[in-house]
């Protein structure tokens, strides 16, 4: 064991895509920096497929330590290889707590992990603390369609395994005065039952996951002349055009644009909800900061979560919309 990394550290899992690190791994190590002072402990960040080149930005962000595991291959390995690779450095250096981001990738990969170590996993967390008392790790994340926050804890299993949703925590600000440790480890050459024969990029129009900004369709839109405006107005305003599973299952705006409990995790800065009742299934997967709610119904459940409510026609909004906007250009 390399005595650079002390057991009971507190890690982050570094994700790559591909234009580099992921976003949601500097959320979480602005996060780790401020819980590893309450555990008393070092944060790592694990790198796998990267270089030493890469811990700049890793520790301007917060990491005293990056573990790199320098095989390219793993940039685009699977879930199953990266499964192996991390187990292998856990059973070696026993962290306490192990954070990663809720990416499709994440998702996939932190179950099979956790399985394998068996411990546990609290996923799609909001927030996370420690408990003063006991030094656990307080994982925090929305159940029943979000109408409930539930506070998990893994008082045996370790280490302590979360997600993290995207865009849930503002990621710190960078201290270039910062520097880390580089630790690096072979590959555990795990190997992979899966044969990765190509990968398919959805078109920056689709990526709603990634948008500070999204104008979300359900069934009180009124008609497609309206759908398209909500697409002129979320490019206006930066963003992507989002919907409710009913306008998916009606062939009216693809499956890739859908948010909620069967479609994505959405976590937007401005989630502007036109014609969406605010079913529960719908809103476990909106975590925006601000959310504009408009709809002719004035008991629709979508106002209970709203910071905005707007009382009228989506259509007479959307026109409105993009006149004042059009103005000021």
């Amino acid at each position: 064991m390399n005595g650079l990394i002390q057991p009971g550290g507190l890690w982050v899992y570094c994700e790559q895509g591909p234009d580099g690190i992921r976003p949601v791994v500097f959320e979480l190590l602005g996060q780790a920096t401020r819980l590893a002072a309450a555990m008393k402990c070092a944060v790592t960040g694990v790198l796998l497929g990267g270089t030493g080149s890469q811990a700049s930005d890793l520790a301007q962000a917060g990491a005293d330590t990056v573990l790199c595991v320098e095989d390219a291959s793993l940039v685009a390995a699977d879930e199953l290889r990266h499964t192996g690779e991390l187990a292998a450095l856990v059973q070696q250096y026993r962290p306490a707590a192990l954070l990663l981001g809720a990416t499709a990738f994440g998702r996939s990969l932190a179950p099979r992990l956790a399985a394998r170590l068996g411990t546990g996993l609290t996923a799609d967390c909001t927030q996370l603390d420690i408990d003063p008392e006991t030094g656990l790790l307080l994982q925090t994340r929305p159940a029943f369609g979000g109408n409930l926050m539930a506070t998990i804890v893994c008082p045996n299993g370790r280490p302590q395994m979360a997600t993290v949703r995207p865009r849930v925590f503002t990621a710190p600000r960078r201290d270039p005065s910062r520097a880390c440790r580089i630790v690096t480890e072979r590959s555990a050459a795990t190997g992979s039952p899966i044969e990765l024969l190509g990968r398919v990029t959805l078109g920056a129009e689709a990526a709603i996951g990634d948008a500070d900004v999204l104008v979300a369709v359900g069934q009180g839109i009124g008609s497609a002349e309206n759908i398209a405006l909500a697409e002129r107005l979320a490019k206006k305003l930066g963003g992507a055009l989002a919907a409710s599973r009913p306008m998916v299952d009606s062939g009216l705006v693809p499956y890739v644009r859908q948010v909620g409990q069967t479609g994505k995790t959405v976590s937007p800065r401005l989630y502007i909800a036109l014609g969406i009742s605010g079913a529960i299934q719908h809103m476990a997967g909106v975590a925006a900061q601000t959310i504009v709610a408009v709809n002719t119904d004035p008991d629709a459940p979508i106002f209970q979560y709203a910071h905005y409510a707007v009382r009228c026609d989506c259509g007479a909004f959307l026109r409105e919309m993009l006149d004042r906007i059009e103005e000021g250009e």
